[in-house]
């Protein structure tokens, strides 16, 4: 067994490297030439590095050579165009499918990690589930599922994909704009939208172990913790454990919508995109974004059980530990 793995150096792939490196899987990685590699700095002695991306189809049969499974983790999360949302998700995933189909017969299984956001907002009274029709309410949501199609439709081997609610651990950079947000005593108070999340190493693990568990083909998982919660609640949990004073910043969902704007106005003079965007806008307004992992569970026997309290006092002592916070 040997696995090509896309986006290693991001957050979510290198603890899928860590997770793959833990179980002494052999590993090849496609990095760009450009490519920030300071969280796979470690491992960079027992893989097998190679350069190209996933939209520069002639660079992929090489990083496919002696390859039996595919986990594909790259994508765009922020954009500065709408179009690059569909480059990199759609067609990005279309090329690494081609690839894998013209690889002679090696590979195996193909496993995509895809998002809650392709699969659409849902109440905790109707959680998302995988035989929902999916209805994405964003340009990320939507270029994710149309990767989902590209892997369901055009894949010849076998097929598993992961719909990950957010994500947050060590690494990140998107929740860590709210620890520090919360440690300069200004304590955000969003909505009650009700959120489910996924610890990324237990992503990571579901991750590695769809790679091989015979019933996970052909199929569709929710990843993600059972706790249902909301941002008040994630937001209570961060100043409790950082444990400084803190003012109340209310952040009506009314007000974000400005704010997503105003983000979009800097981002563009900046050159520098940010998660925060009119695209985001219809993601913020949504009743929630709840998920419901018990398929997964049931018939994989994986279960997301870092709790949300466990999951950020880890993430706490990282940032803290490498000076981020």
């Amino acid at each position: 067994m040997k696995v090509l793995l896309t986006g290693a150096n991001g957050f979510v792939g290198s603890h899928i490297l860590d997770a793959l490196w833990a179980r002494g899987v052999p590993t090849a990685v496609l990095l760009r030439p450009t490519s920030n590699r300071r969280f796979i700095d470690a491992h960079r002695a027992h893989v097998d590095v190679h350069t190209g991306s996933i939209d520069d189809p002639p660079s992929l049969a090489p990083a496919l050579e002696s390859v039996t499974h595919v986990l594909h983790c790259a994508g765009c999360t922020r954009a500065l165009r709408l179009s690059e949302f569909d480059r990199v998700n759609d067609l990005g995933t279309r090329n690494v499918v081609e690839a894998v189909n013209g690889a002679g017969g090696r590979v195996q299984r193909f496993v995509y990690i895809s998002s809650l956001a392709a699969g659409g907002p849902a109440r905790p009274d109707a959680p998302a589930r995988e035989s929902d029709p999916p209805h994405p309410v964003s340009a990320y949501g939507r270029s994710k599922l149309a990767g989902e199609r590209e892997v369901q439709a055009g894949c010849q081997v076998e097929h598993v994909i992961l719909r990950p609610p957010a994500v947050y651990g060590p690494r990140d950079v998107e929740f860590l704009r709210l620890f520090k947000t919360i440690a300069r005593h200004l304590l955000p108070r969003p909505d009650p939208q009700p959120l489910s999340f996924v610890f990324v190493r237990d992503l990571a693990e579901a991750a590695a172990g769809c790679l091989t568990h015979p019933a996970a083909a052909g199929k569709i998982f929710y990843v993600a913790s059972p706790e249902m919660l909301t941002a008040r609640a994630l937001v209570a949990e961060i100043a409790a454990q950082i444990g400084t004073w803190t003012l109340p910043l209310p952040l009506p969902t009314a007000a974000l919508s400005p704010l997503c704007w105003l983000q979009e106005a800097v981002s563009a003079i900046t050159r520098r995109p940010s998660v925060l965007s009119r695209q985001k806008i219809s993601e913020l307004r949504a009743p929630g974004w709840v998920c419901d992992p018990a398929r997964l569970r049931r018939e994989l026997g994986i279960t997301c059980a870092t709790t949300l309290k466990a999951g950020i006092a880890e993430t706490l002592a990282w940032y803290r530990q490498e000076g981020w916070l």
